[in-house]
């Protein structure tokens, strides 16, 4: 059973009634030989400060040496130290801000507001889902949270651990209410009640996606895959980021970009020393062209004639690809953001267009195909292989219409061992320079060999179309990765006793 224990640096201070669990001196937690022997402890620290080194610190710090529970971690409290920190999160907070605000009474007056979190609870109830979601994402006792509005949109600026000692009178009363609450619920130690699985995955989707990585076929089909392996799979959504540490391994099906709440996922499993696939370094690496362009030139890795083109190279890239010729954003994906261009007229007005998004763009030599070859490689084998089809009378495989509307082109998968085998040698060698995760590679097959056009962190994988030859066993080759690792993780954390 676990027990529970309230650090604070002057216990004969402590003014709050109801609390049936110990209140101990901050010096005496981190000096007396009786704490290190305790096991299965939450700790809550309450000390006045938890900036780096002081006694609030040290408290936590030790609490995790010793495998205690402790709220705040130290890395809530690295995290909520510097703006630069807390932004990289908050962001996934968004949503919730704005929804909760806008429909507050008590927010529409002001432009600026302050609320103080007690355990994720405050003084304006309509707002308690929204500061549970903070709580969950920065799990500190006593927080103030600033929100600005700004050209009609709020913002949280400014997020900052309190001190008890700074609460009045008129404060107490629902601060006791929201400690005795939070003592009183059955402690999860950062997990959600287990199940008798060996471990629990979290695969992050998007349900408003319009073109998911996986379709909802696919995604039971993991799930099931899954559990065949003794492992829990629950779907999350981008609202449970302050969850994210409740899990062993992260799975993200949603489309991955860098300036977004998908990267932060990866992030956060990353720092908690979780599974995660996509990993950061891949989503940083694949998501962007320029990136990948450069680095498959360094690797004497076959692709199209690439040229990457600031606002001044516009008629050098002219003489060095010619007409037709593609010209991409650097984190297109999924067909969009992509253009072709016939001369120099539409080359220019879609360059212009996307220098108001990025510095740099991407200028390829069109080569015309009637399929491209998508090959899924894990851990540094091929496992699938597919066939996408252009669009009918379109030079894409995805034809997109203005109105938001798009078709796709017809499709055939195969067995890895039927593909030609420079295709797959080619797609593998672009492959293994990102990383040892989960890639999609596109090759284009041409009278002069093939040549690469990408490497997708995020590959498609939907029943009915990438697992028309594997059937379930493409589902079962993936969890069967994670479980690889999950035990791999283990064992190192078991050797370090």
């Amino acid at each position: 059973m676990t027990s529970q224990l309230i650090v604070v640096e002057n216990p004969k201070k402590w003014r709050i009634e109801g609390v049936n669990c110990p209140v101990v001196d901050a010096d005496d937690y981190l000096t007396g030989e009786d704490y290190f022997k305790l096991k299965n402890v939450q700790v809550i620290n309450l000390c006045q400060s938890y900036s780096y080194l002081s006694v609030g610190y040290y408290c936590s710090l030790l609490a995790e040496a010793r495998r205690h529970k402790v709220v705040p971690s130290v890395a809530t409290t690295m995290d909520l130290s510097s703006k630069t920190m807390f932004k990289l999160a908050t962001p996934v907070l968004d949503e919730a801000v704005q929804k909760e605000l806008k429909k507050s009474r008590e927010a529409q007056n002001f432009n600026e507001v302050s609320i103080n979190l007690y355990f994720g609870r405050c003084a304006i109830p309509e707002l308690n889902d929204l500061t549970r979601q903070i709580f969950e994402t920065f799990p500190c006792p006593l927080l103030r949270v600033e929100f600005t509005r700004q050209e009609k949109k709020w913002l949280i600026t400014g997020i900052k651990p309190i001190s008890l000692e700074r609460l009045d009178d008129d404060e107490m009363p629902l601060f006791q209410e929201s400690l005795i609450a939070y003592l009183s619920k059955r402690w999860r130690g950062g997990k959600r009640p287990r199940t008798q699985s060996r471990y629990d995955i979290a695969i992050l989707v998007n349900p408003e996606d319009p073109q998911p990585p996986s379709n909802t076929k696919a995604l039971k089909a993991f799930i099931k895959a899954g559990r065949n392996l003794d492992m829990d799979v629950e779907l999350i959504e981008k609202k449970d980021f302050g969850r994210l540490a409740e899990y062993d391994a992260l799975f993200i099906r949603d489309t991955t970009r860098i300036n977004h709440y998908t990267y932060r996922f990866a992030k956060k499993a990353e720092s908690e020393g979780m599974v995660v696939i996509d990993d950061p370094n891949s989503i940083l690496r694949c998501t962007n062209k320029v990136y990948l362009a450069e680095l498959l030139n360094a690797n004497r890795v076959p692709t199209p004639k690439t040229v990457i083109v600031g606002k001044a190279d516009i008629p050098a890239a002219e003489a060095q690809v010619g007409y037709p010729m593609v010209v991409k954003l650097p984190d297109s994906s999924f067909s969009q953001g992509v253009f072709r261009a016939e001369n120099g007229e539409q080359f220019r007005e879609i360059a212009n267009k996307l220098f108001k998004e990025s510095e740099l763009i991407l200028v390829q030599e069109f080569i015309y195909t009637e399929f491209d070859w998508r090959i899924g490689i894990l851990n540094r084998k091929p496992f699938y292989a597919c066939q996408y089809f252009m669009t009918e009378q379109h030079w894409q495989i995805v034809k997109y219409e203005a109105d938001g509307s798009y078709d796709e082109g017809l499709f055939r998968t195969w067995q890895i061992d039927q593909v030609p085998a420079e295709v797959v040698k080619t797609a593998l060698k672009a492959a293994n320079l990102i990383g040892d995760g989960l890639y999609g590679v596109d090759v284009k097959q041409g009278k002069d060999g093939v040549y690469i056009i990408e490497v997708n962190d995020n590959p498609n994988m939907d029943f009915g179309v990438e697992d028309a030859v594997l059937k379930e066993g493409l589902y079962q080759t993936v969890m069967e990765e994670f479980l690889r690792r999950l035990e791999l993780r283990h064992e190192k954390q078991q050797s370090k006793g």
